[in-house]
């Protein structure tokens, strides 16, 4: 019987290709510019994208066999959701597959800002052993965690919180958790009371039109001088300019982020010049555990090219190509 054929926009886990090999031949992309994929697309049943690229409208009309999408992750804004549906394409994702790396990254991050790891790091390797008396940390416990966003990593992160470092948990959403709540006493407040009242606080948003810019100047203005904001979610969430110049300026104690406007991010990037500001390559979701859940995409994309419904549908698309 004739394989399907699955373009692979990036390299992934041995668990999710052998799984694929069995029913389908792989195609790897050599790089991901809109022109070279349309003009390979024509063979192509199903497709995987992680977190660069895009699937563009104009990829989907010079696919006819194209059945299946899927992201290797969680955000789909890479993919033009609107014309897959149109166009009976399934799209496909592993919704929870990262959830407890990404928030553990945010305390990892919190605790480098807040015990001032990296700069007493830089000052042992200097031969600055005084450096013990002049960075003085914050601790994490009994602190306010402010969350915007509390789908499964914003709960992640505020279950984290609670637990392990009893802190108390606002969070910001368009939809109230009442089990949650409950659950670790958390409070949905506005964004304004997470931003003025929190320690530290975690973005979590989706990439939607409306939440691009959301935290911009007037929201970092509305922070305590003691707190720490990170961006675990989008670049384009918050404002780089205006988090450029209240840390310049010392209004917060410290940012992090591990995702940028323009990625990758290069070494000149403004906010890398700051003390205060810790970053990582968009790699909050990159442990052997997450990678290899989130390799299992594979299986929803086999599900549909043997004509089953997936298990994780981002879209309900209709009607389905045959």
């Amino acid at each position: 019987m004739k394989k399907f054929i699955v373009l692979l926009y990036e390299d992934m886990r041995e668990e999710g290709k052998a799984i694929l090999k069995e029913k389908a031949d792989l195609f790897f992309a050599e790089h991901l510019e809109e022109n070279y994929l349309v003009e390979r697309v024509g063979e192509i049943d199903g497709i995987i994208i992680r977190a660069n690229g895009k699937v563009t409208r104009k990829m989907m009309d010079s696919a006819p066999r194209l059945k299946v999408i899927g992201r290797h992750g969680v955000g789909v804004e890479n993919v033009n959701i609107a014309a897959a549906t149109e166009k009976g394409i399934w799209v496909v994702n592993t919704p929870d597959a990262n959830d407890l790396s990404v928030a553990e990254h945010f305390f990892g991050l919190a605790l480098i800002l807040s015990k001032m790891l990296k700069k007493g790091d830089i000052a042992l390797r200097d031969g600055r052993w005084e450096a013990r008396y002049q960075y003085i940390g914050k601790e994490l416990h009994g602190k306010t965690l402010g969350i915007l966003g509390f789908g499964r990593i914003g709960k992640a992160v505020g279950r984290i919180g609670y637990k392990g470092f009893d802190m108390s948990v606002l969070y910001y959403d368009a939809v109230r958790y009442e089990e949650v709540e409950k659950e670790i006493d958390a409070r949905r407040v506005s964004l304004e009371e997470v931003m003025s009242r929190s320690d530290f606080i975690s973005i979590n948003l989706p990439m939607l039109p409306e939440t691009k810019g959301v935290v911009g100047e007037r929201e970092f203005n509305l922070m305590k001088p003691t707190a720490y904001i990170i961006n675990l979610a989008r670049g384009p969430i918050w404002n780089e300019k205006a988090l450029y110049k209240v840390l310049k300026e010392e209004k917060i104690a410290g940012a992090a982020s591990d995702v940028f406007e323009v990625e990758p991010a290069t070494k000149d990037h403004p906010l890398l010049q700051i003390e205060n500001f810790i970053g990582t390559p968009h790699s909050a979701a990159h442990t052997e555990e997450a990678l290899k859940k989130m390799s299992l995409v594979a299986e929803d994309v086999i599900r549909v090219l043997e004509g089953k419904t997936p298990l994780h549908p981002v879209n309900q698309p209709r009607p389905c190509r045959k």
